[in-house]
């Protein structure tokens, strides 16, 4: 079967030499929004890094003109957690919760307590009312989403969540993930052991943010890093995490039965999928009520992106759609139409840096 893909993002062209770090949603209004970090002068994760974003109004066939959502001068500004609200005074919103950071500011720095609070990693969130045409100006909400103890921090990344159905309809939920100091004698702080989870909670449409559930357990066992979130049928959320410690697999799911204000229990390994460690996503499909999840299923690299899908909202899997076999990393799920959904990633021929692809994938298909 020939499948509709096009290539939105391409390294080396529109004055970034790499694009990284996916995250699509679309509007009240049918467009789709296809956000990344554009990096100005290399593919590293540290330097000069926009935050840019491609619309298109036909589903993802064609797009139009890259734009730049937020740039920190020559530092960096990424990982997009865009979500369009449903609901509340300000429907038809898509806001988007971001993360700057100097640009001679590395991860490893970061983690180790090397780095300033004023150049280390800064939570911020913009606007757009215009379907993406045109944004507000940022503005920080730290203070309300990053503890004092907290070193290196990221928002998701991929589509964040606004809830719609039971007690906490309209909220909304941004996974995230942070690291802590380090607590055994000799080491940097840099240690896998060291990361954790966290949820950002808004209940007024983001004008205000508050944590939600931590996860931190430097066990070198079980330690969430970047975690993406779909709300159930039945109104639990369902979080699934990368884990870059020893638990068998590489990832790692917890569920909510408040809105994201606690889990049901900490984050357990998930060894029924199979990935390299990276960054994954999760749709729910509504209806019918199917859970998909989408990543690389090479166990050793980055390489063949495969959806999965769960008729059990999460507890066992199977795959569903595979792209191809080529490289591949990131990517983000969107339902782009009531037929369709989405898939943006990650993908090249001889590396997964090369492009961001977008995939129009049938429905019927993955349920």
């Amino acid at each position: 079967m020939a499948y509709e893909t096009s290539q939105p993002f391409r390294a080396g062209t529109g004055g970034y030499a790499s694009y990284r770090i996916p995250a699509a949603v679309v509007t009240r209004a049918g467009t789709l929004l296809a956000f990344v970090e554009g990096r100005v002068a290399s593919a590293s994760d540290t330097g000069d890094i926009d935050l840019v974003l491609r619309r298109s109004t036909d589903g993802g066939r064609t797009w139009g003109p890259l734009t730049v959502v937020d740039r920190n001068g020559t530092g960096t500004a990424g990982n997009p957690a865009p979500v369009v609200l449903h609901t509340g005074p300000h429907a038809g919103r898509t806001v988007v919760v971001h993360v700057r950071n100097a640009g001679s500011a590395t991860e490893s720095a970061i983690r180790r307590g090397e780095v300033s609070a004023a150049d280390g990693r800064r939570v911020w969130i913009q606007h757009s009312d215009d379907d993406g045409l045109t944004w507000s100006a940022p503005r920080e909400i730290t203070s309300q989403t990053k503890r004092a103890n907290w070193r290196w921090y990221a928002t998701t990344p991929g589509h964040a969540l606004q809830l719609r159905d039971g007690p906490y309809a309209g909220r909304l939920v941004v996974p995230a993930n942070h690291s802590i100091a380090p607590t055994v004698p000799g080491d940097t702080g840099a240690e896998g052991r060291y990361d954790g989870g966290h949820g950002l909670l808004s209940d007024d449409s983001g004008a205000t943010w508050r944590i939600g559930y931590t996860d931190s357990n430097p066990n070198g066992y079980i330690n969430t890093n970047e975690t993406t979130a779909a709300e159930l049928p039945d109104g639990r959320l369902y979080f699934n995490a990368r884990n870059d410690s020893d638990a068998p697999g590489t990832r790692v799911d917890a569920y909510s039965a408040d809105g994201g204000t606690r889990l049901e229990k900490p984050f357990r390994s998930q060894a029924g999928l199979a990935a390299p460690v990276v960054q994954g996503s999760v749709l729910h499909l509504g209806t019918p009520d199917v859970l998909l999840f989408s990543a690389p299923a090479d166990r050793e690299s980055r390489a063949l992106m495969t959806v999965r899908a769960s008729r059990d909202h999460g507890l066992t899997w199977y795959d569903a759609h595979t792209v191809s076999g080529l490289p591949a990393a990131y990517s983000d799920l969107v339902r782009t139409d009531p037929d369709t959904v989405g898939l943006l990633y990650e993908t090249g021929d001889f590396s997964a840096y090369s492009t961001i692809t977008f995939r129009r994938i049938p429905v019927e298909e993955l349920a």
